[in-house]
Protein backbone atom coordinates (compact mmCIF):
# COMPACT_ATOMS: atom_id res chain seq x y z
CA UNK A 1 0.00 0.00 0.00
CA UNK A 2 0.97 3.74 -1.00
CA UNK A 3 2.09 5.88 1.95
CA UNK A 4 -0.51 8.32 2.96
CA UNK A 5 0.54 12.12 1.58
CA UNK A 6 -0.05 15.20 3.64
CA UNK A 7 -3.57 17.10 2.29
CA UNK A 8 -2.59 20.11 0.15
CA UNK A 9 -5.75 22.80 -0.58
CA UNK A 10 -6.45 21.29 -4.33
CA UNK A 11 -5.10 18.41 -6.03
CA UNK A 12 -1.97 19.46 -8.03
CA UNK A 13 -0.75 22.06 -6.17
CA UNK A 14 -3.66 24.97 -7.91
CA UNK A 15 -5.30 27.82 -5.96
CA UNK A 16 -8.40 29.06 -6.54
CA UNK A 17 -10.28 32.91 -6.65
CA UNK A 18 -13.07 34.12 -8.20
CA UNK A 19 -12.29 37.75 -8.97
CA UNK A 20 -15.19 40.39 -9.10
CA UNK A 21 -12.50 43.14 -11.12
CA UNK A 22 -12.68 46.18 -9.70
CA UNK A 23 -14.68 48.88 -11.88
CA UNK A 24 -12.75 51.93 -10.67
CA UNK A 25 -11.74 54.45 -13.03
CA UNK A 26 -8.15 54.98 -13.70
CA UNK A 27 -6.28 58.08 -14.98
CA UNK A 28 -6.53 56.71 -18.81
CA UNK A 29 -10.00 56.39 -18.14
CA UNK A 30 -10.28 52.65 -18.11
CA UNK A 31 -11.62 50.33 -15.14
CA UNK A 32 -9.80 47.73 -14.03
CA UNK A 33 -6.83 46.39 -11.57
CA UNK A 34 -3.50 46.37 -10.73
CA UNK A 35 -1.00 45.03 -13.37
CA UNK A 36 1.71 43.16 -12.27
CA UNK A 37 3.86 39.59 -13.48
CA UNK A 38 4.26 36.26 -11.85
CA UNK A 39 7.98 35.11 -11.52
CA UNK A 40 7.68 31.70 -11.04
CA UNK A 41 3.85 30.44 -11.39
CA UNK A 42 1.72 30.24 -14.36
CA UNK A 43 -1.82 31.94 -13.96
CA UNK A 44 -5.49 31.24 -16.09
CA UNK A 45 -8.41 33.28 -16.09
CA UNK A 46 -11.78 31.47 -16.88
CA UNK A 47 -14.32 34.51 -17.16
CA UNK A 48 -17.49 33.65 -15.40
CA UNK A 49 -19.82 36.43 -16.48
CA UNK A 50 -19.16 40.43 -18.07
CA UNK A 51 -16.64 41.28 -20.78
CA UNK A 52 -13.54 43.09 -20.16
CA UNK A 53 -9.96 42.59 -21.22
CA UNK A 54 -6.16 41.63 -20.65
CA UNK A 55 -3.40 44.11 -21.21
CA UNK A 56 -0.53 42.18 -21.77
CA UNK A 57 3.80 42.90 -22.18
CA UNK A 58 6.19 40.62 -22.87
CA UNK A 59 9.39 40.40 -24.29
CA UNK A 60 7.91 40.39 -27.74
CA UNK A 61 5.59 43.73 -27.38
CA UNK A 62 2.63 44.30 -25.95
CA UNK A 63 -0.92 42.52 -26.87
CA UNK A 64 -4.24 43.19 -25.96
CA UNK A 65 -6.85 39.83 -25.61
CA UNK A 66 -10.84 40.35 -25.43
CA UNK A 67 -12.50 38.23 -22.68
CA UNK A 68 -16.08 36.88 -22.50
CA UNK A 69 -17.69 34.48 -20.54
CA UNK A 70 -16.40 31.05 -21.03
CA UNK A 71 -13.13 32.65 -22.54
CA UNK A 72 -9.72 30.84 -20.58
CA UNK A 73 -6.91 32.48 -21.17
CA UNK A 74 -3.48 31.88 -19.25
CA UNK A 75 -0.10 33.28 -18.90
CA UNK A 76 3.51 31.72 -18.07
CA UNK A 77 5.84 33.35 -15.88
CA UNK A 78 6.95 37.19 -16.82
CA UNK A 79 4.13 38.24 -18.49
CA UNK A 80 2.95 41.67 -17.29
CA UNK A 81 -0.48 42.31 -17.31
CA UNK A 82 -3.67 44.08 -16.61
CA UNK A 83 -7.44 43.21 -16.11
CA UNK A 84 -9.53 45.23 -17.73
CA UNK A 85 -13.10 45.56 -16.85
CA UNK A 86 -15.27 47.09 -19.49
CA UNK A 87 -19.05 45.01 -18.12
CA UNK A 88 -19.15 43.70 -14.35
CA UNK A 89 -16.25 41.35 -15.57
CA UNK A 90 -16.12 38.27 -12.81
CA UNK A 91 -13.66 35.38 -13.38
CA UNK A 92 -12.17 32.28 -12.02
CA UNK A 93 -8.84 32.87 -11.52
CA UNK A 94 -6.03 29.55 -11.47
CA UNK A 95 -3.29 29.83 -10.26
CA UNK A 96 -0.36 27.22 -10.43
CA UNK A 97 2.15 26.52 -7.47
CA UNK A 98 -0.91 27.34 -5.09
CA UNK A 99 1.09 29.60 -1.78
CA UNK A 100 4.09 31.30 -4.09
CA UNK A 101 1.83 33.97 -4.97
CA UNK A 102 1.37 34.79 -0.82
CA UNK A 103 4.95 34.27 -0.81
CA UNK A 104 5.50 37.02 -3.34
CA UNK A 105 5.96 35.43 -6.43
CA UNK A 106 3.65 38.09 -7.73
CA UNK A 107 5.65 41.86 -8.22
CA UNK A 108 3.10 44.50 -8.93
CA UNK A 109 4.56 47.24 -11.57
CA UNK A 110 5.49 49.75 -9.57
CA UNK A 111 7.86 52.70 -10.48
CA UNK A 112 11.58 51.73 -10.60
CA UNK A 113 12.35 53.74 -7.62
CA UNK A 114 9.67 51.82 -5.79
CA UNK A 115 10.91 48.21 -7.10
CA UNK A 116 14.74 49.23 -6.23
CA UNK A 117 13.36 49.11 -2.17
CA UNK A 118 12.11 45.95 -0.80
CA UNK A 119 11.23 48.34 2.36
CA UNK A 120 9.37 50.91 -0.02
CA UNK A 121 7.68 47.87 -2.27
CA UNK A 122 6.37 46.49 0.68
CA UNK A 123 4.84 49.57 2.33
CA UNK A 124 3.30 50.13 -0.51
CA UNK A 125 2.08 46.44 -1.95
CA UNK A 126 0.89 45.47 1.51
CA UNK A 127 -2.56 46.44 2.29
CA UNK A 128 -3.45 43.38 5.35
CA UNK A 129 -6.01 40.99 5.29
CA UNK A 130 -8.57 42.70 7.34
CA UNK A 131 -12.65 42.76 6.15
CA UNK A 132 -13.74 45.47 3.59
CA UNK A 133 -14.12 49.35 4.36
CA UNK A 134 -13.78 52.53 2.98
CA UNK A 135 -10.18 53.02 4.22
CA UNK A 136 -9.45 49.93 2.52
CA UNK A 137 -10.73 50.88 -0.65
CA UNK A 138 -9.18 54.17 -1.13
CA UNK A 139 -5.40 52.03 0.18
CA UNK A 140 -5.73 49.51 -2.63
CA UNK A 141 -7.50 52.17 -5.24
CA UNK A 142 -4.03 54.05 -4.43
CA UNK A 143 -2.10 50.69 -4.62
CA UNK A 144 -3.80 49.89 -8.51
CA UNK A 145 -3.10 53.67 -9.35
CA UNK A 146 0.81 52.87 -8.09
CA UNK A 147 0.53 50.11 -10.30
CA UNK A 148 -0.45 51.71 -13.24
CA UNK A 149 2.07 54.51 -13.56
CA UNK A 150 4.80 52.22 -13.72
CA UNK A 151 2.78 50.10 -15.98
CA UNK A 152 1.56 53.30 -18.20
CA UNK A 153 5.68 53.50 -18.74
CA UNK A 154 6.26 50.14 -19.65
CA UNK A 155 3.41 49.80 -22.18
CA UNK A 156 4.61 52.93 -24.04
CA UNK A 157 8.07 51.68 -23.78
CA UNK A 158 6.93 48.06 -25.05
CA UNK A 159 4.67 49.75 -27.96
CA UNK A 160 7.85 52.08 -29.08
CA UNK A 161 10.06 48.46 -29.39
CA UNK A 162 12.03 49.67 -26.76
CA UNK A 163 11.90 45.79 -25.21
CA UNK A 164 15.01 47.14 -23.16
CA UNK A 165 12.85 48.96 -20.77
CA UNK A 166 10.33 45.98 -20.40
CA UNK A 167 13.71 43.94 -19.35
CA UNK A 168 15.19 46.42 -17.10
CA UNK A 169 11.79 45.77 -14.81
CA UNK A 170 12.07 42.26 -15.11
CA UNK A 171 15.24 42.51 -13.66
CA UNK A 172 13.95 44.62 -11.15
CA UNK A 173 11.49 42.47 -10.46
CA UNK A 174 14.31 39.04 -9.86
CA UNK A 175 16.07 41.27 -7.81
CA UNK A 176 13.32 42.38 -5.90
CA UNK A 177 12.31 38.57 -4.75
CA UNK A 178 15.69 37.14 -5.07
CA UNK A 179 16.22 37.04 -1.06
CA UNK A 180 12.50 34.66 -1.04
CA UNK A 181 14.08 32.12 -2.99
CA UNK A 182 15.08 30.02 -0.51
CA UNK A 183 11.42 29.84 2.07
CA UNK A 184 9.96 29.81 -2.04
CA UNK A 185 12.08 26.04 -2.33
CA UNK A 186 11.36 24.97 0.73
CA UNK A 187 7.62 25.84 0.16
CA UNK A 188 8.11 23.75 -3.05
CA UNK A 189 9.86 20.75 -1.73
CA UNK A 190 7.04 20.46 1.01
CA UNK A 191 3.98 21.31 -0.31
CA UNK A 192 4.25 21.67 -4.61
CA UNK A 193 6.53 19.35 -5.56
CA UNK A 194 4.86 16.10 -3.45
CA UNK A 195 2.06 15.88 -5.74
CA UNK A 196 4.16 15.47 -8.89
CA UNK A 197 5.52 12.78 -7.24
CA UNK A 198 2.44 11.49 -5.92
CA UNK A 199 1.02 11.18 -9.25
CA UNK A 200 4.28 9.14 -10.30
CA UNK A 201 3.72 6.68 -7.37
CA UNK A 202 0.21 5.69 -8.12
CA UNK A 203 1.13 5.36 -12.05
CA UNK A 204 4.07 2.52 -11.03
CA UNK A 205 1.52 1.11 -8.90
CA UNK A 206 -1.27 0.46 -11.56
CA UNK A 207 1.15 -0.54 -14.02
CA UNK A 208 2.48 -2.95 -11.42
CA UNK A 209 -1.83 -3.84 -11.41
CA UNK A 210 -1.45 -2.08 -7.74
CA UNK A 211 -4.40 -0.09 -6.34
CA UNK A 212 -3.07 0.48 -2.79
CA UNK A 213 -3.50 4.00 -2.96
CA UNK A 214 -7.62 3.40 -3.75
CA UNK A 215 -7.71 3.10 0.15
CA UNK A 216 -7.37 6.72 0.59
CA UNK A 217 -10.29 7.68 -1.73
CA UNK A 218 -11.83 10.23 -0.31
CA UNK A 219 -14.39 13.17 -0.62
CA UNK A 220 -13.61 16.82 0.35
CA UNK A 221 -15.74 20.06 0.39
CA UNK A 222 -13.35 23.31 0.18
CA UNK A 223 -15.42 26.58 2.20
CA UNK A 224 -14.44 29.67 1.31
CA UNK A 225 -11.41 31.20 3.95
CA UNK A 226 -13.58 33.97 4.76
CA UNK A 227 -17.71 35.19 5.38
CA UNK A 228 -16.98 37.75 1.99
CA UNK A 229 -15.06 39.05 -0.53
CA UNK A 230 -11.34 40.66 0.29
CA UNK A 231 -9.42 43.35 -1.56
CA UNK A 232 -7.03 42.14 -4.06
CA UNK A 233 -4.81 43.43 -6.53
CA UNK A 234 -7.42 43.27 -9.52
CA UNK A 235 -10.25 43.09 -7.55
CA UNK A 236 -12.83 41.66 -4.55
CA UNK A 237 -11.85 38.19 -4.11
CA UNK A 238 -13.15 35.19 -3.01
CA UNK A 239 -10.41 32.64 -1.53
CA UNK A 240 -10.54 29.14 -1.17
CA UNK A 241 -7.81 27.52 1.35
CA UNK A 242 -5.18 29.31 0.36
CA UNK A 243 -6.23 30.89 -3.01
CA UNK A 244 -3.71 33.81 -4.88
CA UNK A 245 -4.16 37.54 -4.45
CA UNK A 246 -4.67 37.68 -7.79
Amino acid sequence: MTTRQPAVPFPGAVALTRLGVYDWEASDGVCGGSPHMHTASTEAYLVLAGKGRVETIRSSGHEVFDLAPNDLLWFSPGTIHRLVNEDNLEILAIMQNGGLPEAGDAVLTFEADILANPVRYAEAASLGAQPPSESLQEAARARRDAALAGYQQLKEAAIAGRHEVVERFQQDAVRLVQSRIPAWQSLWDEAIAPEAARTGAWLKELAAGRFGHFADAGVARSSPDGPGRIFGMCGMLQKWDGGHSA
